[in-house]
């Protein structure tokens, strides 16, 4: 959902019936707008279910996580009844944004560290949260593969999955893995939601994560095996610029429908992230000094 969006989806709001189930904001963009665009975002929320996918959390950074922002951040998502927040693994902060999001070192002290703020941020908000596995270029001082990195975040932190596709392409060429072996060793039961997306290709060895593109076959591909590993899951096409018209984007929308029919036992697709209840823990001394 981009601002672009709003005119078109107040004028015809039927063009999305039976096409678009859910659909994803970063709340950055959208905590503190006011006047028309809150009333005809707020029109939005009240007819599709709605999640968040944050860009600023940098929840492997080494600043102190905005606590202010989150506090922000859970008032919001009750204010307009959102389902579910992401963000990504990696971060974009040191002692300001970097504006970039930046890789963390796959080590077992990262883990610690990123799993523990990850820990912070559910217990602040009272649910889990998902991360996405993301695109990177370099991976200075890895002691773990990237399979691992993630999975044992994901277990130490007790969170959900947000199983970008177009990511694992990405990677999988910039760093010459097999992309169907990687997605087979994520934790099925982990699994949010998804994304998918275009890219551009610097070479045949280079792709660069833009968001900006089609969604190309071998990443279709890949979606259609990721249902055939772990079965239907909500699925968001992102766009991030050379934005087409709406209905353009539909079309690519529906394409992932027609795949999630394919592999539906009823024949019918899922219609939103799930959202899990977490438990706040007591803080002990260590937390808090942490925080």
């Amino acid at each position: 959902m981009r601002r672009v969006h709003l005119g078109p989806l107040q004028a015809s709001p039927e063009i999305t019936d039976g096409i678009v189930d859910f659909m994803e904001i970063s709340p950055e963009n959208w905590i503190n707008v006011g006047g028309q665009r809150r009333q005809s975002f707020r029109t939005l929320t009240q007819r599709l279910p709605f999640i968040c996918h944050g860009l600023s959390l940098s929840i492997g950074g080494p600043s102190p996580l905005d606590q202010t922002f989150i506090h922000k951040l859970r008032k919001f998502m009750d204010q307009y009844q959102i389902r579910a927040y992401s963000e990504h693994l990696s971060y974009c902060t040191d002692d300001g944004h970097l504006y970039n999001l930046m890789p963390i070192p796959f080590t077992e002290e990262a883990v610690k560290y990123v799993a523990g703020r990850i820990r912070q941020v559910q217990d602040m908000l009272g649910q889990r949260m998902a991360i996405e596995n993301a695109s990177y270029y370099a991976a200075p001082g890895a002691e773990l593969s990237e399979i691992d990195f993630i999975t044992s975040i994901i277990d130490e932190a007790d969170c959900d999955l947000l199983l970008d596709i177009n990511n694992i392409y990405v990677n999988s060429v910039n760093h010459s893995y097999d992309p169907v072996e990687f997605l087979a060793a994520l934790p099925a039961e982990r699994i949010a939601y998804g994304h998918i997306a275009g890219h551009y290709n610097v070479a045949e060895d280079l792709i660069v994560d833009t968001h900006g593109a089609d969604v190309i076959g071998n990443v279709w591909d890949l979606l259609d095996k990721a249902y055939e590993f772990f079965g239907v899951f909500p699925t968001l096409l992102e766009r991030d610029f050379n934005i087409p018209p709406i209905i353009e984007l539909l079309a690519e929308v529906q394409k992932i429908r027609d795949i999630q029919d394919k592999w539906s036992r009823d024949g019918s697709t899922l219609t939103e992230p799930k959202t899990t209840e977490h438990a706040a823990e007591e803080p002990t001394d260590e937390k808090r000094r942490r925080a």
